[in-house]
């Protein structure tokens, strides 16, 4: 009997909906050749349902999505509903509630693909982001008083705690022994943490005398370095080809990160999970809606289609995931680019190439 896995689907908004199409059909193509079944549940929470209702997620939702084997993600954000209140709702939401505390991002620039980075190709940019996802300032404490006024004032605070750090630093050096066990080039390079402590003493030191003390005790093996915030971003732009693993805390995670999907040939190529290692997973392209695209059918759906090669590889199909990506860099190789509206194909036409090569 074929092993079967529950998916639940949110296109969401814009071009969320044409990227799952794509990423769905490749799936299915990886299912039949590798002898595993994937169901699918769609949801609409999204833009329109919140115009529609002035719902987001229903608590009851929650309780649903955790009886799948995983989530798949189109993209969240309409023009017509305020910043912030779909991503707090909806992304936000699910990710705490759902206690995907890794938010992982490859940051591999494929052969074929262009990088703003001069004299930079595939072999100097190939590492990984790890942003710790459920804590510091995202948590919202903080507030507000004297609105309006001349004397407003607004906190938001970055907080954590030991077991918060810990467990995404163990993420962080579990990978890394992974790495360096696949390519001998990995285990030349060290796992690096990113942060910024010699201005955020507190947070800052918590994080680096928990990475010193848990590589010390339990990975003396593996080489380790530290960067603060502002000279990894430097570094990534002059230097990427210095970083393998690199582990940081949620704000400057969710900064570096775009960073990182730039230098590796933009958000048409980027993907992400959002991981509960001992739970249910999200995945999903890191693009947005791109409204403007909206039903044209020029959008690139490689990041969809590269989140459903993360989403199999989570779930332990890592033969059928390597033949996705193995499919998408032969068809990456066809396109005249990875920009919307410039791929040279459309958007169900590059997710057909794909879908044939697995």
């Amino acid at each position: 009997m074929s092993k079967k896995y529950t998916i639940a689907v949110i296109p969401g908004d814009g071009t969320g909906p044409e990227v799952v199409a794509e990423g769905i059909k490749v799936l299915d193509a990886a299912s039949r050749k590798f002898g595993f079944t994937l169901e699918y549940t769609n949801f609409d929470f999204g833009g329109e349902r919140y115009l529609r209702t002035g719902e987001t997620l229903p608590d009851s939702a929650i309780g649903e999505l955790g009886k799948f084997d995983s989530i798949f993600l189109g993209a969240i954000g309409h023009p017509d509903v305020k910043p912030g209140i779909l991503e707090t709702g909806i992304l936000l939401k699910i990710r705490f509630a759902l206690d995907q505390y890794i938010n992982l991002r490859p940051v591999r620039l494929y052969p074929n693909v262009e990088t703003p980075l001069k004299d930079k190709g595939p072999e100097h940019i190939d590492f990984v982001v790890i942003r710790e996802n459920t804590g510091g300032i995202y948590t919202g404490h903080g507030g507000a008083t004297r609105v309006g006024t001349p004397d407003e004032i607004a906190t938001q605070l970055m907080i954590y705690d030991r077991r918060t750090v810990d467990r995404c630093l163990k993420y962080a050096f579990e990978l890394k022994k992974k790495r360096n066990a696949k390519n001998p080039k990995y285990a030349e390079k060290p796992i690096t943490l990113i942060h910024k402590r010699n201005v955020l003493t507190h947070c800052g030191d918590l994080w680096y005398r928990a990475f010193e003390e848990m590589g010390a005790k339990h990975y003396p093996e593996l080489k380790r370095d530290y960067n603060h915030v502002d000279a990894a971003n430097m570094w990534f732009v002059k230097n990427p080809e210095w970083f393998d693993v690199t582990v940081t805390e949620n704000l400057f995670g969710d900064i570096i990160t775009d960073l990182g999907a730039m230098i590796q040939g933009g958000l048409g190529v980027a993907a992400g999970g959002n991981i509960n290692p001992e739970g249910v997973s999200m995945f999903e392209p890191m693009g947005g809606s791109a409204p403007k695209y909206t039903g044209k059918k020029v959008i690139n759906p490689m990041a969809a289609i590269g989140a459903a090669m993360m989403m199999l590889d989570t779930l332990g199909e890592a033969g059928a995931a390597q033949a996705i990506e193995t499919a998408m860099m032969a068809v990456m190789q066809k396109m005249k680019s990875q920009a919307a509206g410039n791929m040279g194909y459309s958007t169900t036409e590059v997710g057909d190439m794909v879908a044939d090569l697995v």
